[in-house]
């Protein structure tokens, strides 16, 4: 798989040009509520588990935004970050904090080069997430594809709404 594009090439490029969309249009659209309509529609019922959890406001953006990440597609810390306004490593600690995995999809966020990135390493603390080896094998069953060198193969999906 030496010569295909990896997640770090769209990402750089995605990126940029959401930020630059964000910021011209802050000022004039306010974004609506996520709905049903937005979501693939296995995800429905995760947005009625995370509207009814008492976890925080943050937390639950995150989860929400997520649940629009299609199966055997994966988006990055910093794509999350950039279309919630946030930063990667609070995205990241709203992901640790998933109950609802694997069913809200934490598993489908990777970091910007396309490694699986912290996801609590190989030894999870307080039966806290999942680890590496279990978020490589929920991936590679969604039809996520790795290079030699274990990183996703491919672009990051960016389109939030």
């Amino acid at each position: 798989m030496s010569g295909t594009p990896t997640i770090t090439t769209a990402i750089s490029t995605a990126t940029t040009t959401t930020l630059r969309t964000r910021k011209a249009n802050a000022s004039q659209t306010k974004r609506k509520p996520l709905t049903a309509l937005d979501v693939p529609e296995d995800m429905s019922p995760q947005l009625v588990r995370i509207a009814s959890s008492l976890r925080t406001a943050f937390e639950k953006r995150v989860w929400t935004a997520l649940c629009q990440v299609p199966r055997g597609q994966v988006t990055t810390y910093a794509a999350l970050a950039a279309h919630l306004g946030s930063s990667p490593r609070a995205v990241g600690n709203a992901l640790r904090r998933n109950p609802f995995a694997p069913q809200v999809p934490c598993h489908r966020v990777v970091a910007t080069g396309g490694a699986l990135g912290g996801f609590k390493g190989k030894w999870p603390r307080d039966g806290e997430g999942i680890t590496l080896d279990e978020k490589r094998a929920l991936l590679r069953r969604e039809g996520v594809r790795f290079d030699d060198a274990g990183r996703v193969v491919g672009s990051p999906f960016v389109a939030f709404r």
